[in-house]
């Protein structure tokens, strides 16, 4: 992995810190898709928030192919698949007493959801 040198850090944020890959890797769903987080308790790395697992959320945005961080975390593994914005509406997340207009956006992979049919 090249060294990032100071000469290059405005070009690598512009960039993003993880690049989209090219690798051809079909998604498993679709913007408009119900799906549901998966209630992953794992003792290592997981980039899915605690308070999204076993939610229901609507995807709003496919991001593209990307390293899955999960897996690259624990031992270097790439596995190619796609990032998803996931819309989880409030009342979802916190109940009936949460204001009907907010939700959260989350950022998860093909491997952190499940459809709902």
């Amino acid at each position: 992995m090249p060294v990032l040198t100071a000469d290059r850090v405005a070009s690598a944020l512009r960039a993003g810190a993880s690049a989209r890959l090219l690798d051809d890797v079909p998604p498993r769903h679709a913007e408009g898709d119900a799906v549901a987080a998966r209630n992953i308790n794992t003792a290592g790395h997981t980039r899915v928030p605690r308070y999204v697992r076993g939610r229901r959320g609507t995807v709003v945005r496919d991001h593209g192919v990307f390293i899955f961080a999960d897996a690259h975390a624990v031992d270097g593994q790439r596995k190619p698949q796609h990032c998803f914005s996931v819309r989880f509406e409030a009342h979802e997340l916190w109940g009936e007493d949460a204001t009907a207009k907010d939700a959260v956006y989350v950022d998860l992979w093909d491997d952190h959801l499940d459809p709902l049919r």
